[in-house]
């Protein structure tokens, strides 16, 4: 089992620190469950045809602290059924990153990742070098090194699959 190729279209850019993912589906549809209208609000108030140009494999970019806030899932159930394949930001609040790595979701933190992308560039996950590299500039930026587990978690798709694939064949030998 490999690791999934990261690259895609910067689909947007969050420069702000401590960002509320809430803020993605609006605060008032964090309790909606349904997929389809998670999607059909999803970025509404920052760009109200992000849908329309969203594809699968693009990437979402944050500063500081993205996440902040209560790790709620609805922003990113409805940015991954739009095909949001990554988020890269300059770090993560410790309970978004606990939970999205957990549901096995690629979160990269990179250091002043927002001083070298534009929205639409190219960029692409080297998960062996620990580097992103943007394809329009030509610049390649160090990540902070990724802990095995997360990469292990990403693998597998998540911690049920992770456990399914490590702690029950290991209970059968």
């Amino acid at each position: 089992m490999m690791l999934p190729v990261i690259k895609g279209r910067v689909a947007w850019i969050f420069p702000e620190p401590n960002f509320d993912i809430d803020l993605i589906v609006g605060v008032s549809n964090i309790k909606i469950k349904d997929v389809e209208v998670l999607k059909s609000v999803c970025m509404k108030d920052y760009d109200s045809s992000f849908i329309n140009k969203v594809q699968p494999g693009d990437l979402i970019i944050g500063g500081e602290n993205f996440g902040y806030g209560h790790p709620h899932y609805p922003a990113f159930i409805a940015l991954r059924a739009l095909g949001i394949s990554a988020v890269i930001a300059e770090s993560f609040a410790p309970g978004f990153y606990r939970g999205e790595t957990s549901n096995g979701f690629p979160l990269i933190e990179c250091p002043d990742i927002l001083n070298y992308v534009a929205r639409w560039d190219v960029l692409t996950l080297d998960w062996e070098q620990e580097r992103i590299n943007n394809e329009n500039s030509g610049v390649s930026l160090r990540c902070l090194p990724i802990p095995q587990k997360t990469k292990d978690l990403v693998k597998h798709g998540g911690i049920l699959n992770y456990l399914r694939a490590n702690r029950l064949s290991e209970s059968k030998s």
